[in-house]
């Protein structure tokens, strides 16, 4: 049997979801599906539900994975004792694996790898994005070698204490903006309820959320417009559709074209850090030489 499946099985009782599950383990829904199909064929009896949601384990599918799971963390644990000891990944190169959001992939952390350029050279990279609970927990886990995230009083971030290090590799802030027209004028203000919003399953929606909450108490409205990614929110604002709070390293660019303006004073801008976590234990040549590198 494919220790992946039992992996799988794993997935899908943390996510309740056969589509979560799949985007978990990267691959489409309907592959996940035949795979853990496959695993119940092995089994000879169902190990989920297949009802109403949320995705459920069976009496069997629960002890397969009380079972394995101790085996499956352990041979994973071996194999990755392994490839952090030579540094390499299945077909011997270098590699380095970084866990974070999409909006960090695109801005802070690709800004990163350019400075880690000559110490990574050759070395393969991987970027693993999902939702900053999730890879927090793979981090945890060892699925990742390093882990890029915000950090504010207001995330309460559990990676503390002996097990992991961190150096804050920037500091970034939500800054309130709006579309400039043709005539030089801001077509929304500060306080517009034509606004545009984070969902709050994401990092920036919580820092939002915290700082209306402190600063304007049941005064501000409900966005108008709600989006699961900054890089939505970026392009609604340019389009004018309402002032929106973005990243600086995101819209710094826009903000310097003329297409946005910055809102407000620095009492309305939300700063934060931005850091990179590592484990204590010596690692890779590679994952200690990119630390080093960072620390300067």
């Amino acid at each position: 049997m494919d220790l992946k499946l039992l992996e799988d099985l794993a997935a899908l009782a943390r996510c309740g979801s056969f589509v979560k599950a799949a985007e978990e383990r990267h691959v489409t829904h309907p592959a996940f599906g035949r795979r853990i199909r496959a695993l119940e064929d092995w089994a000879g009896l169902p190990l989920v539900t297949r009802g109403r949601p949320p995705v459920r384990l069976t009496a069997q599918g629960r002890e397969l994975l009380e079972q394995s799971s101790p085996l499956l963390e352990g041979l994973l644990h071996l194999r990755q004792g392994w490839r952090d000891l030579h540094g390499t990944d299945q077909e011997g190169a270098g590699l380095l694996r970084i866990g974070t959001g999409r909006t960090l992939a695109r801005t802070l952390v690709a800004d990163w790898l350019g400075r880690l350029r000559s110490t990574i050279r050759g070395a393969r990279v991987q970027i693993h994005t999902r939702a900053m609970a999730e890879i927090s927990a793979a981090f945890e886990r060892g699925e990742v070698d390093f882990l890029i995230c915000y950090e504010h009083p207001a995330l309460s971030n559990p990676l503390t204490g002996q097990r992991f290090r961190h150096v804050t590799l920037a500091n970034d802030r939500l800054m309130p903006v709006a579309r400039v027209d043709a005539a030089g004028r801001v077509r929304h203000s500060l306080f517009d309820p034509e606004w545009i919003g984070y969902a709050p399953s994401l990092t920036l929606g919580r820092l939002l959320n915290d700082h209306l909450g402190a600063t304007r108490p049941g005064q501000q409205p409900p966005p108008a417009i709600l989006c699961d990614s900054a890089d939505a929110v970026l392009e609604l604002a340019i389009k004018g559709l309402g002032m929106a709070w973005l990243p600086h390293s995101l819209a710094s660019a826009a903000v310097k074209a003329g297409l946005l303006k910055v809102l407000g004073g620095r009492g309305d801008q939300i700063h934060f850090e931005v850091r990179l976590y590592r484990h204590r234990a010596r690692q890779s040549g590679l994952i200690e030489a990119a630390w080093d590198m960072s620390n300067r």
